[in-house]
């Protein structure tokens, strides 16, 4: 084993490991130490990093569980994910968290909010409204008063003030974390063998439940190692996947795509570890306010975002050319409503600007991929086959 599939191993096991282990180690080799879960899709870390706390991914169940008790809480026509966090919280998987932060997406996420306060999970739960107003005094002054909101809620817990100092340290962490991330995406965009997909995936998720220093190095080591050749080139066509920004992929499934002849250069999944696409200021007077610009000016696109200015489906086509990618795969999972509503608008600016696509659907507890994996298959070798009909 090289020194990327011994990270991948390693990253693996944190993926799947429901009990947070990790994070419940870290937490408890200090007294003033906190945990915060957050949902998909976007969440400022920073914050709690600087109050003394690690905030960790809640990315749902996926298939590593059997859900029972979550199917009582929620209606059958909606996405798996909640179903499933509801499950690991009922289920004593969460038992050791303070608190939890709940980002506006949908109504889904926002009733699963109130489930954890009707349910006294957690020493607090927080509804984080997005301002959906870019207008830097009026959704500006809104989304800095909400994070003020939430290290109170910390500092009720552990008494542990934060300040400036505390939060540009924060700041410039993630900063890091932000830049090998975009590092590691563009080297995959040259030589996409050299890191496939799959272990991209496990190596950002793993990020979720790590120390930000912490991931960092990891981070470091694996653009260290795919400056140099690894893997084999194969006649793949390369792919953007999109939709999949919430409720997440089951591993398999990537790997499915994959080898049904597929380079994916670029995607949503765990979007929020790249939700802002430049640095931070880490010298601010004000760091709130600095995080407050990042989210307002510096956001990537997603379907949870209003974008009537800047909308999503040109910026998508425009990151597949950027990424000379040979079409996009919009895999969206089932009954979400903001990516389905979306998929329409995107397909239609791809058709006008000559940008070949497929659609699929997806849960996270999807156990069969034979279908999707036919399908892309067929996709790769339809633009394959048009390319040297073009040529």
């Amino acid at each position: 084993m090289d020194k990327i599939d011994k990270i991948v191993e390693q990253c693996k096991d944190i993926v799947c490991d429901i009990n947070y282990t990790l994070p419940k180690q870290w937490k408890n080799k200090n007294k003033n130490r906190v945990l915060v879960g957050y949902l998909p899709i976007y969440f400022p870390r920073e914050i709690v990093w600087a109050a003394n706390g690690l905030a960790v991914g809640i990315m749902g169940a996926g298939d590593f569980k059997q859900v029972l008790k979550g199917d009582a809480y929620y209606q059958s026509y909606i996405c798996h994910m909640p179903r499933g966090i509801i499950d690991l919280a009922l289920d004593g998987h969460l038992n050791e968290f303070d608190g939890f932060v709940f980002p506006s997406i949908c109504d889904v996420i926002r009733n699963l909010s109130g489930i954890f306060q009707v349910e006294k999970i957690g020493k607090f739960s927080k509804y984080l409204d997005y301002p959906q107003n870019f207008n830097k005094e009026i959704g500006g002054k809104f989304y800095k008063s909400e994070m003020e909101d939430i290290l109170e809620k910390i500092y009720q817990i552990n008494k542990m003030p934060v300040g400036k100092e505390q939060l540009n340290e924060a700041i410039r962490l993630y900063n890091i974390n932000r830049q090998y991330l975009r590092t590691i995406y563009d080297i995959r965009e040259k030589y996409p063998w050299r890191l496939s997909a799959y272990e991209l995936y496990v190596i950002v998720r793993a990020g979720l439940s790590m120390p930000v220093d912490e991931h960092n190095q990891l981070l470091e080591t694996v653009i260290e190692e795919i400056n140099k050749e690894r893997g084999i080139p194969m006649d793949n066509i390369r792919v953007v996947v999109w939709g999949a920004f919430c409720e997440q992929m089951p591993l398999n499934l990537i790997k499915s795509i994959e080898s049904a002849g597929c380079y994916i250069i670029d995607d949503d999944f765990i979007i929020g570890s790249r939700w802002i696409t430049k640095d931070v200021d880490e010298n601010s007077d004000d760091p709130l306010n600095a995080l407050t610009e990042a989210f307002l000016n510096h956001s990537t696109f997603s379907s949870s975002i209003y974008d009537v200015d800047n909308p999503k489906e040109k910026r998508l086509v425009e990151l597949a050319k950027k990424r000379k990618a040979d079409g996009i795969i919009f895999a969206s999972p089932s009954f979400c409503d903001p990516a389905l509503l979306d998929t329409p608008l995107c397909q239609k600016h791809c058709e006008k600007n000559n940008m070949k696509y497929i659609n699929f659907q997806f849960s996270e507890n999807t156990g069969q991929f034979k279908v999707i994996k036919e399908q892309v298959g067929a996709f790769s070798d339809s633009i394959k086959l048009w390319e040297d009909i073009t040529a």
